[in-house]
């Protein structure tokens, strides 16, 4: 604990505990004399050791040193390391009450690392934050305060210099999808998908080897060669793949702590990683009340940068979204047949209604598929037993919620319109699920 500011100098407690005990031993010395010599002598020992402190904590050479080291741009809702890194220039070891100014954003009022230091030497303190807005964060400089093995005294040091950051979509996450586009294997909540038959993409003619399927040799090769020859087909590549997110108010709404327009955004990013692996084209279409920002469909190296930066500043418009905007500039843009995913947020069959004939005339020309979310708070509210009236009540306005967002799902399919109807924290794994499962029959 620290009480009183000189300067650069900290009175640390323990001096003020020292002071009042000297302070008593000379009031007891009036009622008796005998403790008077010990109380001089106390308070000369403070005020000797106080000075000495001082002079190691300015005078000596040396003093403190640090910085901050952390990635070049956070990945928002996951865990992103910092790392101080603390040298001791004091010839003598030294025990550091670290405080790093963090971004605001994250509402840490209480962040304070204790460590002790050797004599010339290094230390390395570390800490994760999880931010869950995008855009711009600001970090301050790290205070420092640094008491000698006296420790009567405290000296702050202004170390690491002021620096900003920026919060990404979530790019962390991108390397565990990938595992499932390139190695096909399954990732924790995902699901392998039988493949129908074979892509239609013909590759090459290739001698026949123990295991392949006869299904494909190729009788008109075979007859011209000493050797059965097969036909060998790979996947289907060069599909257009086109993320449409919907940033109107309806996607405002919160869930741990991230907005779904968030999570609609982590979930595209890592979906259009997986088509590029696969050899397909990604784009990106973000509107409201109007046509935001458009990346045209391409598979060129930079691609999934662009969509990165695009997706970075992205924000929620307090507007009705306009779908009548969306299918106009589908049908403009988009002019071969694509899959097209739309983000958004349906609460009630009435709001599908306002916008059914727009999505059934984009389903006309493309694969259309609408991903929407479960309220997960109504589905608790569904699973609970009431014991009261007003319980009763709210659950059968859950209930009434609940069945809505499956009528939804009945009257898309009906259209020939597909669905994802999921929870927000299951959103990328459901939708590259939804991805590969098309890619395997042939539909994409």
């Amino acid at each position: 604990m620290i009480r009183k500011y000189i300067g650069d100098l900290f009175i640390h407690t323990h001096w003020y505990l020292l002071m009042l005990g000297c302070v008593v031993l000379f009031f007891i010395s009036f009622f008796a004399p005998l403790l008077y010599n010990p109380a001089i002598v106390a308070a000369a020992c403070l005020f000797g050791c106080t000075v000495i402190d001082y002079a190691l904590l300015f005078f000596a050479a040396g003093g403190i040193a640090a910085h901050r080291q952390m990635a070049a741009r956070f990945s928002i809702g996951d865990e992103n390391k910092v790392t101080i890194e603390l040298d001791n220039r004091y010839p003598f070891k030294v025990k550091c009450s670290v405080i790093d100014e963090i971004p605001f954003q994250f509402q840490v009022r209480d962040f304070l690392i204790e460590t002790v230091i050797k004599y010339r030497a290094k230390t390395q303190l570390s800490y994760t934050l999880r931010p869950l807005t995008r855009g711009k964060f600001g970090f301050g400089v790290v205070v420092c305060y640094t008491s000698s093995p006296i420790g009567l005294l405290k000296r702050r040091f202004n170390i690491a210099e002021p620096e900003e950051i920026k919060v990404y979509p979530a790019f962390q996450q991108l390397r565990k999808y990938q595992l499932m586009a390139v190695t096909g294997s399954a990732v924790a909540g995902t699901k392998k998908v039988r493949r129908l038959g074979h892509s239609m993409e013909f590759e090459k003619i290739k001698d026949y080897v123990q295991g392949d399927d006869v299904r494909t040799i190729n009788w008109k090769a075979t007859a011209r060669s000493t050797s059965l020859m097969v036909n060998t087909y790979t996947d289907a590549r060069q599909q257009q793949i086109y993320c449409l997110i919907d940033k109107g108010r309806n996607m405002k709404m919160p869930f741990e702590g991230m907005t779904l327009l968030d999570h609609s955004i982590n979930a595209s990013l890592a979906l259009l990683n997986v088509a590029l692996l696969k050899q397909d084209k990604a784009g990106l279409i973000t509107y409201a009340n109007k046509i935001g920002d458009i990346v045209a469909a391409d598979r060129r190296g930079d691609q999934l940068h662009r969509i990165l930066e695009t997706l970075y500043k992205t924000q929620t418009e307090f507007k009705e979204t306009d779908y009548e905007a969306v299918w106009s500039a589908v049908h403009r843009g988009i002019t071969q047949r694509s899959l097209i995913l739309v983000f958004t947020n349906f609460e009630s069959y009435s709001s599908l209604e306002r916008q059914l004939p727009f999505l059934k005339k984009i389903a006309q020309r493309h694969l259309a598929c609408v991903v929407f979310f479960q309220n997960t708070l109504l589905k608790e509210i569904h699973e609970t037993n009431p014991d009261s009236i007003e319980g009763i009540y709210i659950k059968t306005i859950a209930d009434q919620f609940d069945l809505e967002k499956r009528l939804i799902v009945k009257e898309l399919r009906r259209h020939g319109i597909l669905s994802i109807l999921t929870t927000p924290q299951n959103l990328s794994i459901d939708v590259i699920n939804k991805y590969l499962e098309l890619k395997a029959r042939q539909m994409v």
